[in-house]
């Protein structure tokens, strides 16, 4: 159960494919028009409910709860050590080496 004022993130479709304006691109028009947003919940609820919750501009939304305290969940990807290299030679190029950092 997670209590209400908690911070989570809402999902819900906004457009149906068959909704969408016909000038959109023929690979846009056969998906619908999805929205995640993150808000405090307002009411005590279960993960796959359907709730309101209230962003922090205060706006009022409904969707399908997802998940408690939502954070970004990509990175950069793995350590490449040729930017080391790169980066070196690019501070020599514009700066003239190390001594002028």
């Amino acid at each position: 159960m997670i209590k209400k004022g908690e911070w989570v993130l809402i999902h819900r479709n906004v457009l149906e494919p068959s909704q969408r304006a016909p000038q959109v691109p023929d690979d846009t028009k056969k998906v619908p028009l999805e929205l995640w947003v993150k808000g405090y919940l307002q009411e005590d609820a279960n993960i796959g409910d359907e709730v309101t919750v209230m962003t922090r501009t205060k706006r009022t939304e409904r969707g399908t709860l997802l998940e408690s305290n939502p954070y970004y969940k990509h990175d950069y990807g793995k350590f490449v050590p040729e930017l080391l290299k790169i980066s070196k030679q690019v501070r020599e190029v514009l700066f003239g080496g190390a001594d002028n950092e």
